[in-house]
């Protein structure tokens, strides 16, 4: 089995159990929300890493898509439920998914999970090589706009997408959107984690359009609980050669240290990696 369905109010169906009707929203418009954790499944067990978090981010992305709140109860129940048919030894990705569901009016939500075996991200624990690219507005556009939908993890990824086969066009792994005024915002599936001035530091979320990211506050929390300081602000890629280190944060690849951003060679010490790694749960 390399991928598990199972739809809310139906539990585990085939994996290709047809699902959508054609004016599905979600699928004509990208109007809808989601959200991915890690699963983990080993010897000690199966266990989904910040799962409540996820949870959590995953009711707030609904709330400002104005859909009606998720029932997280049956949501953990449907997760339970795939957990349990859920065989596959290594990491796999969780994923949640809401549309408004079909055009046409009483139709209802379309709410379903996937769990699909994950590519080894191994290699990309050891360190990636980054580009830059402008991603069309200023740090603070989302600051009286609303409608913009900052910081929902919505299922309109086109723009991600064709941003990381620019990436794979330029011969990196990975990219970091820049503000149209110069300074670093996440990456298409990432978000970034600063070392500078022996604290850590996140992008700000108000008014920059950031996805809030589960897996830095988890990290950023481990940091503060064992009294290093934690802090969020801008950085712009000139600042990075004199920091002490830069790495894009995924909830399922993990803490990748970012080796190179744009040609120029950055600070990567992997003691601090392995730390920050442990403190997400890597």
């Amino acid at each position: 089995m390399e991928q598990l369905v199972a739809v809310l109010g139906r539990g585990v169906v085939a994996a290709d159990t047809p699902l959508l009707i054609a004016d599905d929203l979600g699928f004509t418009r990208g109007d809808g929300c989601f959200d991915a954790a890690r699963l983990v499944v080993g010897a000690e067990g199966k266990r989904v890493d910040h799962l409540e978090r996820h949870l959590a981010r995953f009711a707030r992305s609904s709330a400002l898509l104005e859909l009606p709140a998720p029932d997280l109860d049956a949501w953990r129940a449907l997760i339970a439920e795939a957990l349990a048919a859920w065989e596959v030894p290594g990491e796999a990705v969780l994923k949640l998914l809401r549309t408004r569901g079909p055009e046409r009016s009483g139709a209802g939500l379309t709410e379903l999970l996937t769990i699909t075996a994950a590519s080894d991200a191994s290699a990309a624990r050891r360190g990636v090589r980054a580009i830059t690219l402008n991603r069309g507005y200023a740090s603070d556009a989302f600051v009286d706009a609303p409608w913009l939908l900052g910081g929902v993890k919505t299922l309109s990824y086109a723009v991600n997408v064709a941003a990381k086969r620019e990436a794979s066009r330029r011969g990196v792994d990975e990219v970091i959107f820049v503000s149209s005024d110069g300074f670093l915002l996440e990456g298409p599936t990432t978000g970034l984690l600063v070392a500078a001035d022996d604290q850590l530091w996140a992008t700000p979320t108000e008014g920059t359009g950031i996805l809030p990211s589960v897996t830095i506050d988890a990290i950023l929390d481990e940091a503060a609980a064992g009294g290093v300081g934690v802090s969020r602000a801008l950085f712009r890629a000139e600042d990075l050669p004199t920091s002490q280190g830069l790495w894009v944060v995924s909830a399922v690849r993990g803490v990748l240290p970012v080796l190179e951003l744009d040609g120029v060679a950055l600070p990567h010490d992997p003691a601090v990696t392995a730390r920050l790694a442990a403190a997400a749960g890597f």
